[in-house]
């Protein structure tokens, strides 16, 4: 009886062991800091071959769609960063983005309604909401 103790009581530590170095690197990677980095961050008119084309900070209300264009560096495994378009102070869209690889180009998109002329924003957000970068832009009538 004895010997089943020992052994059993070696088998639980062991798994505990496993459980803890497993699920530790995991706990620390969402409550510590995010290693993302925005290196590139652009609005522009299209993105062809996941290449940013008439990257401004001014746009025609006429135009109908623009696209947030987002380069991301970091990620130690695959992630998740958000696209939120803001028109004004009010949220307009939240897009989620898949980050695969330590260097990663994304983008989202907005439909722009030729009413919403002004000053508008995409702010790039991390996986625990964090902000990793701010782009500013204005539409004009």
């Amino acid at each position: 009886m004895r010997k089943h103790s020992k052994m059993i009581m070696g088998i639980v530590a062991s798994l505990v062991g496993l459980l803890i170095s497993g699920l530790y690197p995991m706990a620390a990677m969402a409550a510590g800091p995010s290693s993302l980095q925005v290196t590139e961050a652009y609005i522009c008119l299209d993105v062809v071959d996941l290449q940013c084309q008439g990257k401004d900070t001014t746009f025609s209300s006429s135009l109908g769609k623009l696209y947030c264009f987002t380069r991301v560096i970091g990620a130690q495994e695959p992630t998740q960063i958000f696209h939120v378009w803001y028109y004004g102070q009010n949220e307009r869209a939240r897009v989620p983005l898949q980050v695969n690889s330590s260097n990663w180009r994304t983008y989202s998109s907005k439909i722009i309604q030729a009413h919403e002329a002004g000053q508008w924003r995409v702010e790039i957000l991390g996986p625990n909401n964090e902000l990793l970068n701010v782009v500013r832009f204005q539409v004009v009538p």
